[in-house]
């Protein structure tokens, strides 16, 4: 199988390079800037520096596409590309989008005789070895059975992937996924604060993190890694606390909103997240910074 991957940040380098190493699938790469494709050629992968070159792949017959690329750039991307794209192509939006958006791109693209797939994509850094948690929606049952060769590759070994039904549903699904993440890590952060700031001094977090770790009821990957954050650097040092919100929890609670459905700790851990930016800093954000550099790779001062 060919496929083409349009953005090639920390998921999108992960999944070209999982993808090409497999010997499986014949992967384009294609980025704005040139660097990331010249790594990418060194994994196996076919090096794109332009969208023509991308057509030219796929000899100008129909190109399997996934674009993995930030929320603020998708819809100018996607219109570059129904200008140029043969008919019957099949586009997966592999990145954070709003699902009620997705549904309206959905519109578009099939309108136009194409094909298009929604894959929210969890794993983090950590996806390429462990393999990707995917979440896919598209009113083509056919185009997600097209994709499964990929699909298999990109979940291996630990990962998995399923189907969810229409158009938007893959990222509903990713959506809610990362708004329970939002929820989860502020738990643990503030958890992690009281047992630092609480009535006994000196506690030490590893220990905490260590047993809590081995089967207790909050045994998650989360608190595996502030286990590693505590081993590295206790005290958070270095770390400003300024933690950024990639749009995903809002989306949720808009929603939400208009279902009538209430989600107070969500809701209370975007505004945390909010509020950091704008100076409420403590360690319990330092602690949401760390976590989310561990598991995403994000700057921890970059907001």
């Amino acid at each position: 199988m060919k496929i083409a991957v349009h953005g090639l940040g920390r998921m999108g380098s992960q999944i070209v390079r999982k993808l090409a190493e497999s010997g499986q699938v014949e992967v384009i790469a294609h980025n704005r800037s040139p660097e990331p494709i010249d790594t990418a050629k060194t994994y196996g992968a076919l090096g794109a520096y332009s969208k023509e070159e991308v057509l030219a792949a796929f000899d100008n017959q129909p190109v399997t596409l996934w674009l993995m690329l930030p929320a603020e750039v998708i819809d100018e991307q996607l219109n570059e590309w129904l200008k140029i794209l043969p008919k019957h192509s099949l586009i997966i939006d592999g990145g954070n989008s709003d699902f009620r958006l997705t549904k309206k791109r959905n519109g578009t693209v099939t309108s136009e005789d194409h094909k298009y797939v929604d894959i929210g994509v969890s794993g983090g850094v950590w996806g390429y070895q462990n393999g990707f948690s995917m979440m896919v929606g598209s009113d083509s049952e056919a185009a997600f059975n097209s994709l499964k060769p990929v699909l298999e590759v990109l979940a291996a070994p630990e990962g998995q992937y399923q189907y969810f039904g229409p158009s938007g549903s893959g990222h509903f699904v990713k959506m809610t996924h990362n708004a329970i993440e939002y929820g989860m890590m502020e738990s643990l952060a503030e958890g992690y604060r009281f047992l630092k700031e609480g009535p006994y001094n000196n506690l030490d977090l590893k220990k905490a993190a260590d047993v809590w770790q081995h089967h207790s009821v909050i045994t998650s990957w989360l608190n595996e890694l502030v286990s590693d954050i505590m081993a590295d650097n206790p005290e958070l040092e270095g770390i400003e606390g300024i933690v950024a919100e990639s749009g995903e929890a809002k989306w949720a609670l808009e929603a939400a909103k208009e279902l009538g459905i209430d989600m107070p700790a969500i809701n209370t851990s975007l505004h945390v997240r909010v509020d950091s930016q704008n100076g409420q800093t403590s360690y319990a954000t330092k602690l949401l910074a760390a976590m989310r550099n561990k598991f995403g790779g994000h700057n921890l001062n970059a907001g």
